[in-house]
């Protein structure tokens, strides 16, 4: 079956062709650095991790780009909050981000770059809007470049919107603008702000847009046509229409297909910041493991809304620990192929809902299987189990899992999980008397490096 993704510029799911065979561009456009990010905000991570994980079990070599924002006016204006540099701040904040991304199992991308380390490609982009007269300079001496919406007529094809009928951002600063949907490419410098958050260009000292820097770095790395970009969707609109407008604008074909991540709402809205209802994710994880938190994150389709309940989390995690107790009980340590059906699911817009019942109804087999004591047949399926969490970034053994500093407790939960399931079956051939296959499961543990001892309260291990 032939990948296939919705694209959300023609809201239809299509199939994936390209524009090298055997290769695959992609560009996500990452996070402002401006403070610690939440559940809401790694979802989209992960969503696309998922993507770029089966594009590379499906034989594609993968360049994936993952951007950062760190200049932006939120920042200097939270840094300014707090008394301390704006650079500080987002250096702090990408030190959170990076934490979190790999609490939780999100593999690197080839790059990540920083906005502030690619001004120069900015500034070449502005000078080839405005020689093409898609860009101009503001009369006002503010030192502000706009993007002339109206010299554009494709503007809000993404979208699908006209651009009569659209209004000027609430916040948008009307200065020097010949339309008020014009957007700024170039933000002359401020007197009341930081001098080190301006660079020098041909309009002035300032900085740049928002919407400029993700059209420069995309370009730099992916080149003037990519395959896939994406991102949360309250960026369609304006940060990814003014992105393609800009770009197209400037001769670049830009994204063949547009991935958009739907919302994690608590309270039926969306998860954010400015609502005070966001979850942090070092506290998300005292509470569940990382390995549970991304398994709870992946069980939804990236295109559906989330309502985040601690409840459903929960029960994420008691899911995923099942899971665990059956590797466990099936002595797996090779991973395999996955099954057809998950593939087809996967090959059906990263349909992750149905791959995910694909993988319970394994384990529900591989247990069947564990109790007919046809103990190689559920070997087999425990090795098609890895392979299908190998994809969701789910291996259990998977590095990525390993204990970080201060981290032991966690390792301890996972191991527990794991030997859980080995004392479940060992208890249950004790009770049937079958003393030989009891044993043996001791055996199997202890050569694992774990010592059973039976106590009045029950067995309890520790690490020999």
């Amino acid at each position: 079956m032939t990948f296939r993704l919705y694209d959300t510029a023609t809201r239809e799911v299509r199939d994936f062709v390209p524009l090298e065979e055997g290769k695959a561009g992609l560009y996500l456009c990452g996070l402002t650095v401006q403070s610690e990010p939440h559940v809401g905000h790694v979802r989209s991570a992960v969503g696309f991790d998922v993507l770029q994980r089966w594009l590379r079990r499906s034989g594609y070599e993968v360049t994936f780009i993952r951007n950062v924002t760190d200049i932006d006016d939120k920042i200097i204006a939270k840094a300014a909050e707090q008394g301390r540099p704006w650079y500080n701040l987002a250096y702090d904040m990408k030190r959170e981000l990076d934490a979190a991304y790999a609490a939780i199992n999100v593999a690197p991308p080839t790059y990540e770059p920083l906005a502030t380390g690619h001004v120069p490609e900015m500034l070449s982009m502005i000078e080839v809007l405005i020689e093409r007269g898609h860009a101009y300079a503001a009369a006002d001496g503010s030192g502000d470049v706009y993007f002339d919406v109206r010299s554009w007529p494709a503007y809000g094809e993404l979208t699908r919107q006209r651009l009569d009928d659209m209004e000027a951002a609430e916040d948008a600063d009307p200065r020097g603008k010949r339309d008020p949907r014009d957007f700024a490419l170039w933000k002359g410098r401020k007197p009341a702000e930081p001098e080190t958050a301006s660079w020098p260009s041909p309009w002035g000292p300032g900085r740049p847009g928002w919407h400029i820097e993700c059209s420069a770095m995309a370009g730099k790395y992916l080149g003037p046509a990519f395959d896939i970009h994406g991102g949360g969707v309250d960026l369609r609109f304006p940060h990814h229409e003014n992105e393609q407008a800009q770009s197209r604008a400037a001769g670049h074909p830009f994204a063949s297909y547009w991935f958009h991540n739907a919302w994690i709402t608590t309270a039926g809205e969306k998860m954010s910041k400015s609502l005070g209802n966001s979850l942090l994710i070092p506290e998300v994880l005292k509470r569940v493991r990382g390995i549970e938190l991304r398994f709870y994150l992946v069980a939804s389709h990236y295109r559906s809304h989330v309502e985040f309940s601690f409840e459903a989390l929960d029960e994420a995690a008691q899911g995923f620990r099942r899971i665990e107790g059956f590797l466990g009980r099936a002595g797996a340590t090779a991973t395999g192929e996955v099954p057809a059906a998950f593939a087809e699911a996967m090959d059906d817009d990263l349909s992750t809902p149905a791959a995910v019942a694909v993988l319970h109804d394994a384990v529900r087999e591989g247990n069947r299987l564990l109790g007919a004591g046809d103990d190689a047949g559920a070997r087999a399926v425990a090795a098609g189990v890895l392979a299908m969490l190998d994809v969701l970034g789910l291996h259990p053994a998977d590095p990525a899992w390993g204990a970080a500093p201060g981290d032991d407790d966690k390792l301890t939960s996972a191991v527990d999980a794991l030997v859980a399931g080995l004392l479940e079956q060992r208890a249950q051939a004790r009770a049937a008397k079958d003393f030989a296959t009891a044993d043996a499961i001791r055996d199997r543990i202890k050569a694992a490096g774990i010592e059973v001892e039976d106590t009045p309260d029950g067995p309890k291990w520790t690490l020999i």
